[in-house]
């Protein structure tokens, strides 16, 4: 599967989290493709994700750096991560009002590849 990424630095944070957690399934490539997605999310990516117990922090949407662009990427992260809608707010209509949204939509396609194939337009004659 060929990945859209944002930028260089996104691409780059994303290989280097995989490498540390050793761990290349779904759940850890869309949750490091999403929080790679912000320069914000990459710096401060010890404060939501716990690297030595491989599990999120959730206490990391709390802090001080965050905005309202960030805590989105951080929401949807911890959603695909393991369904986390803790608060509420990880509604599609909550996480997409960002620039950002097509980047997450790509986090989504990584995360559900089974389910996120092309669909085929319909043929001639179909009803529509």
């Amino acid at each position: 599967m060929l990945i859209k990424f944002k930028n260089r630095e996104h691409e780059k944070f994303y290989e280097q989290c995989l490498e540390r957690t050793r761990r290349f399934d779904p759940y850890h490539k869309a949750f490091f493709y999403t929080m790679g997605i912000s320069g914000e999310t990459r710096k401060h990516i010890e404060d939501v994700f716990n690297f030595q117990d491989d599990v999120i922090r959730r206490e990391g949407l709390n802090r001080g750096w965050q905005t309202s662009g960030s805590s989105c990427l951080t929401r949807l992260a911890f959603n695909l991560w393991n369904g986390w809608n803790e608060d509420g707010f990880a509604t599609p209509y909550d996480l997409f009002s960002t620039s950002d949204a097509g980047y997450m939509l790509e986090a989504i396609r990584i995360r559900y590849p089974e389910y996120c194939r092309e669909v085929p337009a319909p043929g001639m004659g179909e009803a529509r």
